[in-house]
């Protein structure tokens, strides 16, 4: 390939030179060539000094590219302002990922990105953009020779669409789902020829940290220099792809646990040793890696990644700058199987009614007559048996599946409300369901929004759960006062929640923590912390209750420190709705 103008003719033969001897697998596949085969008219070639910023064009660069005047385009930095704004950061995160190793060959780039010579409201212009760079001894972009092609503005577009089924737009290697099918391929391969590969999943450590301090756009930039780093030490056939947005994952072919471990120290010492320097910062870059051996501990695309994010969570966790393999595990594979029976059989009695309330009662302290019910959720196994809630309402909860079950709690409560017009009822919901509009739709839609029902209606919120959102909480409690239902801190005191919070909230009823309960009797410091909590609620005019009242003597206690309510199994154990004596007055 030769340029038609001469006047960095010398640059452009000794890169010509380059190119012919030193081409790596990718330009050797692609053809890549740095003059180019087209006509003057379509591109032009370039020499820049990356240390002065000073570019020497072709004497056809004014004409190829539109700009008025040369001067314009003679630093990088005039250069970068005809490039679209969208397309800023592109650029300049090619020249990342050098070593002084690569001073003789240089380090092969090409992007594509569009410029406006004419200004925002001239017409853009598609460019191709290849060559090669060299660094200086430290490793930083030193000189650069390039090709810049213009490229019709149809035959770009379509290039992109199709590349975009197949590719992450920022870093240019394969999207999560193109990575997982050429992942399901090697699998399916080693499974043919008994071979073995690796899977490995890199995150960027602190990748969040970065964007919050110096912008998103830095971000992107640190992102596109570590793929472009790890990127350069692959092998022939190895394959890069985004997994999410700070995690790629490296398919290894050939690969044991030994080369595995080789592979995954070559790339944290590539991301060690690159300086990054952005458009606003320069900054380091610091990888965790998660590793598995197919087909050893995955035979499918879905269980190495799951594999490798387990390994690369517990290198997070210790702060490891390095590999963990992933390593079979008797105790938690068990673990992970019996969560996923529970899971299943959750949603199964939700959706076949299997779901069932007991009740509790809080007596009055100063009578001893019941007055309030606690609705206490049970699962009903398909061979009969009873589950308590505190066997999967944590799971629920982790999963998002809280919201059904309280939707279910609220619809068993509300039928006795309107079944025993004397009775009172609390009923808990989780932070989840106080964000949740359908859960309030579906109160007022099964009371009528009727205060002959609503009025007996106690709704519990935990204290955490106030601490996490308090302004979407003060929300909820206002809409649930509208419609005459009252509200209680359930388990307080676990959480440092201010009496300041409850005001705020206007808390009718506040029911005391177990823990400062369950020892009251042996614990002066449980005992003081009571009255303490007692005198200030009623000062707020609030109510309290005690849980977990199991004897005579904290019961006694409780009753001189004046807590209104006292709730435990002293008083028997949770009772099916049908067990109740008969209404009781509030």
């Amino acid at each position: 390939m030769s340029c038609s103008h001469k006047s960095i003719g010398s640059a452009a033969g000794a890169n010509a030179a380059v190119a012919e001897t030193e081409l790596d697998p990718l330009t050797e596949t692609e053809g890549f060539d740095l003059v180019g085969v087209l006509s003057s008219i379509d591109e032009t070639a370039y020499i820049w000094d990356l240390a002065t910023d000073r570019i020497e064009w072709e004497s056809n660069a004014i004409a190829v590219l539109g700009v008025d005047d040369i001067s314009q385009i003679q630093t990088g930095a005039g250069f970068d302002r005809f490039i679209a704004p969208e397309h800023a950061h592109i650029r300049m995160s090619a020249f990342n990922g050098g070593s002084p190793k690569t001073q003789v060959t240089g380090t092969p780039y090409r992007m594509q990105y569009r410029i406006l010579p004419q200004g925002q409201r001239g017409i853009p212009v598609w460019i191709e953009d290849h060559g090669r760079w060299w660094p200086d001894a430290d490793g930083r972009p030193q000189r650069a020779r390039g090709v810049l092609r213009v490229v019709a503005d149809s035959i770009m577009e379509e290039q992109r669409l199709l590349y975009r089924n197949d590719h992450d737009e920022l870093t240019g290697q394969l999207n999560r789902a193109r990575l997982t099918e050429a992942l399901n391929s090697v699998i399916a391969r080693c499974m043919r020829s008994e071979g073995q590969a690796a899977f490995l999943m890199v995150a960027i450590n602190n990748l969040a940290k970065v964007n919050e301090t110096f912008g998103h756009h830095v971000g992107d930039e640190v992102i596109a220099a570590v793929v472009n780093s790890i990127k350069s030490k692959l092998r022939g056939g190895d394959t890069l792809g985004r997994y999410s947005a700070n995690k790629f994952g490296v398919i290894l072919h050939d690969c044991g646990p030994g080369a595995m471990a080789m592979a995954a120290e070559r790339f944290l010492r590539a991301v060690r040793e690159l300086t990054i320097r952005t458009t606003g910062v320069q900054v380091q870059a610091t990888v965790s890696i998660g590793g598995v051996v197919l087909l050893e501990q995955a035979e499918t695309a879905h269980q190495a990644m799951s594999c490798a994010l387990q390994a690369l969570d517990r290198a997070k966790q210790h702060r490891l700058e390095g590999l963990v393999a992933d390593e079979p595990n008797s105790a938690a594979d068990d673990l992970r199987q019996r969560n996923m029976a529970t899971v299943d059989d959750v949603i199964r009695a939700l959706e076949e009614g299997r779901m069932r309330l007991v009740l509790q009662p809080m007596v009055d302290s100063r009578t001893g007559e019941p007055r309030i019910y606690e609705c206490l959720l049970r699962m009903k196994r398909e061979d009969g048996e009873m589950v308590s809630a505190g066997q999967f309402i944590e799971l629920a909860e982790q999963l998002g599946l809280s919201r059904y079950i309280d939707k279910s709690a609220l619809e068993m409560a509300v039928a006795l409300l309107k079944q025993h017009p004397d009775l009172t009822l609390s009923v808990n919901v989780s932070s989840l369901t106080a964000n949740e509009p359908d859960w309030m739709a579906s109160l007022r839609s099964l009371t009528g929004v009727d205060r002959s029902i609503t009025r007996r209606l106690i709704v519990e919120i935990t204290e955490t759960s106030v601490i996490v959102d308090m302004d979407s909480m003060k929300t909820f409690v206002d809409t649930l006062r509208e419609l005459g239902c009252r509200i209680a801190i359930d388990d307080f005191g676990a959480g440092y929640t201010s009496f300041k919070n409850l005001k705020a909230l206007k808390v009718d009823m506040v029911k005391i923590d177990g823990a400062f309960v369950r020892d009251l009797a042996a614990d002066q410091t449980d005992q003081a912390f009571i009255r303490t909590m007692v005198d200030i609620a009623r000062t707020f005019n609030m109510e309290t209750v005690a849980e977990w009242v199991g004897d005579e003597t904290t019961v006694r206690l409780l009753t001189e420190a004046g807590v209104d309510y006292l709730q435990g199994y002293h008083f028997g154990a949770p009772i099916p709705p049908e067990e109740l004596p008969g209404a009781r007055a509030t």
